[in-house]
């Protein structure tokens, strides 16, 4: 099992000179299992190019296209209209995710983006056979020996943490989420993960001081976290889009644990896990 980055940044796409080394893109992450099949988390702006690099493989065949998303504002399902495979009557992709709240559905908040107020293609006119399948937090079958196991984070909206394990790996995705009051409820969550993904967007001092209440965590927490479950790798994720190349650099030499390899997220990096 590995895992590919294609969108790592928050709130919104931030291309540029001084954005190249970490990447632009909104969240997007490819997990890879060694029998072939992939799978997808999230659908921010980093998935068009995955659905082109998907083609470019041809990698379209029945039922192999299943997306997870963690919820569904806008930075990350924004790719999904670009995402190339929604145009190609052979595929067959399956979207899972939680409902936004009771009165919305996650099909009726995805296909809001294909009407002629945002797009000039409409849902219903799409090639590909898409069906939605709502989570709640539990422990999912997926099927072919991989395991889902969710937990409810802490965002204005339903948004779930994901927990893939496969044969002995496991891999753990928290984000966008602000701390838990209660950590261990999150640790036992993550307990032994191979990797973590963890949402960083902030430092403590900018949290503490004007973003608590805006969804996302800091990075000093999310090193806490990591090392009271014991997780062999943390990659800090949903990078602040204000934040350049240069910036992250210098946090990478700050933020550092001397018990778990830590490292930001950069687009395009294969991360095996063992």
């Amino acid at each position: 099992m590995k895992v590919r980055f294609w969108g790592v940044r928050g709130s919104i796409p931030c291309p540029g000179p001084e954005t190249v080394k970490y990447g632009g893109n909104t969240a997007c992450i490819e997990l890879i299992l060694d029998n072939g099949l992939n799978f997808i988390i999230d659908a921010g702006s980093g998935i068009r190019e995955l659905g082109n690099y998907i083609l470019k493989k041809g990698e379209i065949q029945k039922n192999n296209i299943k997306i997870f998303l963690t919820h569904t504002h806008w930075d990350h399902i924004m790719g999904f209209p670009f995402f190339a495979p929604m145009y190609i009557s052979d595929a067959r992709i399956k979207i899972f995710g939680p409902c936004a709240s009771e009165k919305d559905s996650l099909e009726g908040i995805v296909e809001g983006q294909w009407t002629y107020n945002y797009f000039p293609v409409l849902h219903k006119d799409l090639a590909a056979k898409v069906e939605y399948i709502e989570l709640k937090e539990g422990e999912y079958d997926i099927g072919n020996g991989l395991i889902l196991k969710t937990k409810f984070l802490l965002h204005p909206i339903t948004c779930l943490g994901y927990r893939f394990e496969y044969h002995s790996s496991s891999f753990c995705t928290v984000y966008d989420t602000e701390p838990f009051q209660k950590k261990e409820e999150l640790v036992d969550f993550i307990k032994g993960a191979d990797l973590l993904v963890h949402d960083a967007q902030y430092t403590e001092y900018e949290y503490k001081n004007s973003k608590a209440g805006w969804g996302h965590s800091y990075m000093e927490y999310a090193i806490e976290v990591a090392e009271m479950g014991k997780v062999k790798r943390l990659a800090f994720f949903h990078h602040d889009p204000e934040r350049t190349d240069s910036q992250l650099d210098a946090l990478s030499k700050k933020y550092i644990s001397p018990s778990v390899t830590c490292f930001f997220a950069r687009e395009k990096e294969v991360i095996p896990l063992s």
